[in-house]
């Protein structure tokens, strides 16, 4: 019988009854490691002042574990100075999965407007949502997730999240009581990881495969020389796939 918790199979249904009692199953989660590098820029010309990783992704697993390969992201861009010639990237957190980017235009003329991200296997605690008060507009004001409405007001910069069918994820937004409502025509940002979960975990060795850049006089210079091997602080850890439908029924019932 799919209207009961206790007796529903398929994933959807079960979800939805869950999610009727404010339980909100586990996402897939991106397996992260840390790693180190430095760039020399002795031979680099014009002499950068900084220089920037750019968002998405910047290595390789070098080699296989387990018979597949990863890659692995960060998920915003970091800059880091040069001191004597030399930028180091210390400890910089890794992800693996890919970084995706959806975009949204909210019509106010649309009550029935829905958010869902396209893509399966998003790992929903490494979400970035940002909105614009248009497509045309230069500033962005981030939103953070909320999973409750304790201490929530009429202004609160927040988004809901909810799964639904064929484990992909919605966003929504306040009504202006609980999160602060959308105007229309609010431009729309969510920038995501893809991942494989624990197909990711046990990486050891990577190889650079990022894009690093730095501006001067008002130009976008490319870095491709003087960049290290990668040091990596620790093994690729902590990679989970999306919970279960039996751990769903077992556990939304408790909270």
């Amino acid at each position: 019988n799919e209207v009961f918790i206790d007796t529903a199979t398929l994933r959807e249904n079960v979800v939805a009854l869950a999610r009727n009692i404010g339980y909100t199953p586990r996402s897939r989660k991106a397996a992260t490691s840390a790693v180190s590098f430095i760039v020399d820029t002795t031979n680099i010309t014009p002499k950068p002042a900084s220089i920037t990783l750019r968002k998405g992704t910047v290595a390789a697993s070098k080699g296989t574990f387990g018979g597949s390969s990863g890659s692995f992201c960060v998920l915003d861009d970091i800059t880091v100075p040069v001191v004597n010639g030399i930028a180091a990237f210390n400890e910089i957190p890794i992800y693996e999965g890919t970084v995706v980017e959806k975009n949204f235009t909210y019509s106010a003329r649309n009550p029935q407007q829905k958010f869902v991200l396209p893509n399966v296997g998003i790992d929903t605690d490494l979400i970035r949502v940002g909105v614009k008060n248009n497509v045309s507009s230069t500033a962005t004001v981030k939103y953070a997730l909320q999973d409750n409405l304790f201490y929530v007001g009429s202004d609160s910069k927040i988004f809901f999240l909810q799964e639904v069918a064929d484990e992909r994820y919605e966003i929504f937004f306040g009504d202006g009581v609980f999160g602060k409502k959308l105007d229309d025509q609010n431009y729309i940002t969510t920038t995501y990881l893809v991942t494989n979960g624990d197909s990711g975990n046990g990486f050891s060795q990577f190889a650079f495969n990022g894009r690093l850049t730095y501006v001067r006089d008002g130009n976008e210079y490319t870095v491709t020389s003087g960049i290290s091997l990668l040091t990596p602080e620790y093994t690729s850890r902590g990679g989970t796939s999306i919970e279960e439908v039996e751990s769903v029924r077992k556990y939304a019932p408790k909270i």
